[in-house]
């Protein structure tokens, strides 16, 4: 059976602007410290991951894609953190954003599903 469920992201994206500067070389210039930005995005992203981790615990066989490294980053943290559930990961695809329709085709490709057949 098909079956698609979201689960919503509290991930802030934050893109830091540069801090003030002059026109002249060497002038004051205000610098922007990332690393609390980074440390709140690594504890939204564990978070995250916990959520998609109990969703699909009872899986048989996973397929990981999506965007840059944010797949990646879920396998390392299922490989560290779920390894029961890390064991049934068969890969890792990049993505970006799809469609239903493009998102069932991707997993019946990978699984050498028909059309017929349903997972």
């Amino acid at each position: 059976k098909e079956e698609f469920t979201t689960i919503k992201s509290k991930v802030e994206n934050f893109h830091i602007a540069g801090g003030s500067g002059t026109r002249f070389k060497g002038g004051p210039q205000d610098v922007v410290q990332d690393s609390k930005y980074l440390e709140r995005e690594k504890h939204q992203l564990k978070a995250y991951f916990k959520q998609i981790a109990s969703q699909i615990k009872y899986a048989d066989a996973i397929v990981i894609f999506g965007p840059a490294e944010a797949n990646e980053k879920f396998r390392k943290e299922l490989q560290l953190h779920y390894k029961n559930i890390s064991a049934k990961v068969k890969g890792l695809v990049r993505v970006d954003s799809m469609t239903k329709n493009q998102i069932k085709a991707l997993v019946r490709d990978f699984f050498k599903v028909t059309a017929n057949q349903r997972f």
